[in-house]
């Protein structure tokens, strides 16, 4: 289904068409060209001309669907839209056979580059299909990029203005599909290659080049990517949002491949565009001939040979060039030396010379590649993209001629609107009245007149002997136009004038159409003459480059010509002229382009601004020529259709022509015959406000229409809701009723099987009686016989027990007797012994006696003594000589001991292991040197920071303490870093340095010297962030088997204007005990606080935030993770330990 899209006049914002606005004026027009702005509403016509309001964004009407929406529709049948006018040109010249030209204008930044793409991509979408055509379609398209690059600048008004102008001709073959197409172009400002106004930039394809091409191709075209290195580069504007360089030249790249451009050939352009910018980079110094005369020389050589290895010429040919000039006559030749404001002239003219020759032979080759094959006619449509008039602060040459084509093309405009205009009444048959409107031809008479215009002036100027300078130039414009009435100059014989302080006496001004224009006189002989040296031409054509060759024709030897070439004016007018008698041919269609603001930023409608465009383009004149006769005409057929519903006759369907069907409306409506006129085809209305009647009559038909219709709509829902009620009801009943009975034959069923259930369970319960009765019986008898067998067994087992019992007690009686018998026995053996043994002891007693009482003879009465303390020390020898031979391992680590073999000994033996211990101890420490007690110590202060508290010292008492991971003075990659820290480096490590805003990290390298704590950036080396220690009040870490750790900051420091570090190291239980070690000993001993908690609280900005640690699964195969919760929680998840 088909959906119909809004009409120009309906429900519109502001007016669509400007010949319709009510009242006309200057500020009605510019009040709806803001509404419709304000609304996204960016195009308005006038007539058949579209209004384009350049919106500095992106916006969804260019897509697909659209382009379907307006193929093959009516120019006012759809809101405005530049689809509309592509489509109506491109139906005319495809069903019509007409020849069409859309004419793009507007001053720059207005939008002229991207109306003229979205013509040809609507055409290119519209036109037939297949393999031929779309290749030639995409080379059209394809051009663009091209021609954008070397033709493309950034400006202060526009990132991508246009610095020449164009003019393509497409051409298409009876069917509507494109062929192919040729390419013009017109002036492009070659004085912008050696030098920029400030806030500008050179050709797009010098920073493509350098910022896109491979380092392999630059390196063969002897480049670098540094766009300091050039002079012919400006630096203030190199880099431009929104542009990118690099992707630009890819794609520049590509299309030269599609557009049919040689790999060789590229390679020759790219060799030509390196050669321009190592031109501008040759400089000159002065020097003095013998006879007294200045001359210049190449001051550094290299840019010049590089240049010449580049184009294949002689370094000595091209040098001399720069120095020497020869002047040929009929018959002699004269050299004259350059002084250094000539070389450097020529150097110039050279450059740009070399690029505007490559600029036109790259235009010829995409000509030759889009020209179309076939040598029959074809069907024509042109686009011209050109320069708008020009009003700046400094006015020159460039914008003079600018502001001439300007004016050439506001004449044929006004010619060719009449013209159709003229047509359109004639082939209506409709009176054709004058209209009255200002013709320019005297201001294009002034600037092109062949005997006095100041274009022949200028070249007369050029081309006569003796001294010529910008003054004489002037001073002749004064004489010869000084009764002008559109030519102002304070030296003219015109005493108005004289006074005039806004008018320098260096300048002169032109009352141009759109305004009056103050041009400075300065440059434009020498911008005219646009003069090479004979020498330079010769030079290049010597080049062994075969693109050099061909570019500079003039200089072969054998085809001298001492005839002075044309001027740059006289071919700018005699291409205008060209394309004047070209436009003349074809019919016309206008795209007015308008740029609400300076800034270049949507939404933003500058009202002066505005203004101004719309005067210079003579918008409201377009719009008085067209208002003059009928502001609006439509169709019969269209028109009927619109207004039918305001005639009982011709409502709700005409039978009739249409023709009479509109008479029969009009007449009914008693509009007044003066308001509007039939045409063969068409009904033309004369006022607005007519128009306007018709609309609101229509509006209120439509409303009244709107009730009818919600009326029959709403009667027709109720009956059909009442309807469809009562069927439901009857469907409703019939299935209660059915639901009903199988209800009532359910419960039938239901009391029925209840009956005989408890008949059938009364009768099983009889049964079951009888049947429990008569096994009752039989279990009886077998219970009363199974009774008696059981008496009589009883009575048996007894008997039996008696018998055994009278046995057991027989032996009984005799054990007990037996083991009394042996009881006593054992007695009297056990007193016999006893009196045995007392015996011998009594004896021992006596010979012990006896023995001592000899020994007390030979020993004094301590003798006793001395023997104990002869055999402690006997003992006490033999324990040392024993310890000696046992003794452990000197490792301090070894816990073996000897075991103790007596216990008076207990005391040394555990006192002896201690001192051994402490001097095995000492022996080992007198081994270190001082960077490993140094180590040792902080291993020391880091089992007293963490031992028991942090779930990470375990694994880090086995890992010696490095410091320096990163080697930092011997890693050339960190040189600049270790320059910039003046202090010895204590530690040097990577860590993660935690984003205050979201918790993801950043690499960043940890330097700790004896007064700070620097950060730097892993690539660059740049140092990001230096802390004092003394403005570091506390560390925190967690308990936890993770590396994060916060560095706490003091309050109102320098340091702290961000807040708190939060970071993450492998090496935390090092970083923190060096940190701990030298913070104190640079807070004169004042001890550095380090907090061991799951949770604690960090200063971001003027926020505290909490970090909190949690037990976690690992991530993707990671660690720790932090992520930020909301504006006060940071929490870090820690894998559970193993």
């Amino acid at each position: 289904m088909e959906v119909k899209t809004k009409s120009l006049l309906d429900n519109m914002i502001g007016v669509g068409d400007m010949v319709l606005l009510e009242p006309l004026s200057e500020d009605s027009f510019i009040e709806n060209l803001r509404k419709r702005f304000d609304h996204n509403e960016i195009y308005t016509y006038i007539g058949s001309v579209v209004i384009s309001m350049n919106p500095y964004k992106s916006m969804l009407i260019y897509s697909p669907e659209k382009v379907e929406e307006y193929r093959n529709r009516n120019f006012y049948e759809l809101s405005p839209h530049i689809y509309a006018l592509a489509d109506e040109a491109y139906r005319s010249l495809r069903d019509q056979d007409k020849d069409q030209c859309i004419l793009i204008t507007g001053e720059s930044g207005a939008g002229k580059t991207e109306a003229s793409k979205l013509v040809m991509s609507y055409v290119a979408a519209v036109c037939g299909k297949g393999q031929e055509v779309n290749k030639v379609k995409e080379q059209l398209l394809q051009s663009n990029p091209v021609l954008e690059a070397f033709g493309n600048a950034k400006t202060v008004r526009n990132d991508n203005s246009s610095r020449f102008g164009k003019y393509m001709d497409i051409e298409f073959d009876f069917k509507g599909d494109p062929l192919g197409g040729v390419i013009s172009n017109y002036l492009l400002e070659k004085s912008r290659v050696v030098k920029q106004p400030r806030g500008e930039r050179n050709f797009h394809i010098f920073y493509q080049l350098l910022s896109g091409a491979s380092d392999d191709t630059l390196k063969k075209l002897k480049l670098d990517r540094d766009f300091s290195k050039y002079n012919y580069l400006s630096l203030d504007s190199a880099v431009v949002n929104g542009l990118d360089d690099a992707t630009s030249f890819r794609t520049v790249r590509n299309a030269m491949q599609i557009v049919g451009f040689m790999e060789d050939e590229v390679q020759s352009v790219l060799e030509l565009v390196a050669a321009v910018l190592k031109l501008g980079n040759i400089e000159f110094k002065p020097e003095s001939r013998c006879n007294g005369t200045d001359e210049s020389r190449v001051k550094d050589k290299n840019d010049l040979k590089e240049m010449c290895e580049l184009l294949g010429i002689e370094q000595s040919v091209l040098e001399r060039a720069f120095s020497y000039r020869t002047v040929e006559a009929k018959l002699e030749k004269v050299s004259t030396t350059l002084n250094v404001a000539q070389a450097y002239y020529a150097r110039d003219a050279l450059a740009k010379n070399l690029y505007s020759r490559l600029f036109s032979w790259i235009v010829t080759r995409i000509n030759e590649s889009i020209k179309a094959q076939a040598k029959t006619r074809h069907k024509v449509m042109g686009v011209l993209d050109i320069y708008g008039f020009e009003i700046f602060d400094d006015n020159s040459f460039e914008q003079f001629i600018i502001n001439y084509c300007n004016e050439k093309l506001q004449q044929i405009f006004i010619e060719l609107t009449l013209r159709e205009e003229q047509e359109e009444y004639i082939r209506e048959d409709i009176e054709w009245t004058n209209i009255e409107y200002f013709n320019n031809a005297i201001i294009c008479d002034l600037i092109e007149n062949h005997q006095n215009g100041i274009l022949a002036m200028l070249d007369e100027e050029c081309l006569r002997p003796g001294t010529v300078t910008d003054e004489t130039f002037l001073d002749k414009l004064n004489t010869v136009c000084a009764q002008h009435q559109h030519f102002e100059s304070r030296l003219s014989k015109n005493s108005k004038f004289l006074t005039d302080h806004s008018l320098p006496h260096s300048c002169f001004r032109i009352q141009h159409y759109a305004g009056k224009v103050l041009y400075r006189v300065e440059g434009f002989v020498d911008k005219n003459n646009d003069l090479l040296y004979r020498d330079l031409s010769q030079a290049m054509y010597k080049a062994n480059h075969s693109l050099i060759k061909h570019l500079f024709p003039e200089g072969n030897p054998a085809k001298v010509n001492l005839k002075r070439p044309p001027t740059a004016g006289f071919q700018f007018k005699a291409s205008v002229g060209t394309l004047m008698r070209n436009l003349q041919t074809k019919n016309p269609n206008y795209i007015r382009c308008i740029k609400p603001n300076d800034k270049k930023a949507p939404h933003i409608f500058t009202e002066s601004l505005v203004c101004h465009q719309v005067r210079y383009l003579g918008l409201m004149e377009n719009v008085r020529v067209r208002r003059a006769g009928y502001a609006f005409r439509q169709a019969y057929e269209p028109c009927l259709e619109r207004y039918k519903m305001l005639c009982k006759r011709t409502w709700p369907h005409w039978r009739g022509p249409a023709r009479e069907g509109v008479e029969m409306l009009m007449a009914d409506l008693q509009v007044p015959a003066e308001e509007f006129s039939y045409g063969r085809s068409k009904i033309f209305i004369r006022n607005p406000r007519t128009l306007f009647f018709l609309e609101e009559r229509r509006r209120q038909c439509l409303q009244d229409l709107a009730t009818l219709i919600q009326k029959i709509y709403r009667g027709w829902k109720c009956r059909t809701h009442f309807l469809l009620l009562k069927k439901s009801q009857i469907v409703v009943a019939a299935w209660y009723r059915r639901y009903a009975q199988e209800k009532k034959y359910q419960k039938i069923k239901r009391a029925t099987t209840v009956v005989q259930s408890y008949t059938r369970g009364w009768q099983a319960r009889k049964l079951l009686r009888e049947l429990k009765h008569q096994k009752r019986c039989k279990e009886a008898v077998t219970t009363i016989a199974a009774y008696w067998h059981g008496t009589q067994a009883r009575m048996e087992l007894r008997r039996l027990k008696q018998e055994v019992l009278n046995k057991h007690a027989v032996t009984v009686i005799w054990a007990y007797w037996q083991g009394t018998k042996a009881r006593r026995e054992l007695r009297q053996l056990k007193e016999a012994a006893r009196n045995k043994h007392a015996v011998s002891v009594i004896w021992a007693g006596w010979q012990g006696t006896k023995v001592r009482r000899e020994y007390r003879k030979f020993f004094r009465a301590n003798a006793g003594k001395k023997i104990y303390n002869f055999t402690i020390q006997r003992i006490m020898q033999k324990y040392f000589l024993g310890l000696k031979s046992t003794l452990p391992s000197m490792s301090p680590i070894d816990k073996n001991w000897p075991v103790r073999p007596y216990i008076f000994l207990d005391g040394v033996h555990t006192e002896l292991r201690r001192i051994f211990h402490l001097w095995r101890c000492k022996k080992y420490r007198s081994r270190f040197t001082e960077d490993k007690k140094a180590v040792y110590e902080e291993k020391l202060e880091a089992s007293e920071l963490f031992k028991d508290k942090k779930a990470l010292y375990p694994s880090s008492v086995s890992q010696p303490f490095k410091g320096d991971y990163l080697e930092i003075s011997k890693n050339p990659k960190y040189q600049k870093l270790n320059s910039s820290v003046d202090e010895k480096v204590l530690l040097a490590d990577v860590v993660n340095k935690i984003n205050r805003a979201n918790g993801k990290g950043a690499t960043r390298i940890l330097l700790l010297t004896k007064k700070n704590v620097v950060l730097a950036d892993q690539k660059t080396g740049q140092v990001k962030a230096s802390v004092a220690l003394p403005d570091l009040t506390s560390v925190s870490v967690s308990t936890q088997n993770d590396g994060f750790f916060a560095l706490r900051l003091k309050e109102g420091s320098a340091s702290a204007v961000k807040g708190d570090f939060l970071l993450s190291s492998e090496h935390l239980i090092e970083t923190i005990t060096k940190l701990h070690h030298i913070g104190s000993a640079a807070s004169d001993g004042e001890q550095l606080n380090v907090d061991i908690a799951d949770e604690f609280l960090v200063q971001f900005k003027q926020d505290k935030v909490c970090v909190k640690f949690i037990q976690g699964a690992p991530k993707n195969g990671n660690g720790a993770s932090c992520k930020r919760k909301n504006n006060r929680l940071l929490e870090v998840s820690v894998p559970a330990s193993a």
